[in-house]
């Protein structure tokens, strides 16, 4: 029988999400990402008037796109997608150009204002590939 290729993806249940913002800061600090940016956010959405207002809560990260448009748009092909499915950026050649940020539709890239290049969530590949689940996972 072929051995089964895995093909990482995101699936946030978010039935289960209370807003307590701890893969937010998990994810800050696993990747010491700068003071101002994020690699992964929780939305915060307000429906209803006083007194029955409703607050859901909406964690929004890089969803790792089968067809990413983020990879695309990169003029130097900075921006790759790996076998199993997890899109990363070659440090090393990305020019800062911000292509890549304006075409991600999750709003899931920035640029670092140290290394002036483009960063986005990386699934915690270097926990991943050693058999640990991203940072972010309970």
């Amino acid at each position: 029988m072929a051995d089964k290729k895995k093909n990482y993806g995101m699936v946030i249940d978010l039935r289960r999400c209370v807003g307590c913002f701890s893969c937010q800061v998990t994810c800050k600090v696993e990747n010491n990402v700068p003071f101002e940016d994020f690699r992964a956010r929780v939305n915060i959405a307000e429906r209803g008037t006083y007194p029955n207002v409703n607050r859901n809560f909406l964690p929004m990260l890089c969803n790792h796109c089968a067809k990413a448009p983020c990879i695309e748009v990169c003029p130097v092909k900075a921006s790759y997608k790996r076998e199993d499915g997890v899109v990363l950026i070659r440090d090393e050649k990305c020019i800062g150009c911000g292509y890549c940020i304006q075409a991600c539709p999750y709003n899931a890239r920035y640029l670092d204002p140290n290394l002036r290049v483009a960063q986005k969530c990386t699934f915690c590949v270097h926990r991943i590939d050693n058999g640990l689940p991203p940072a972010c996972v309970p």
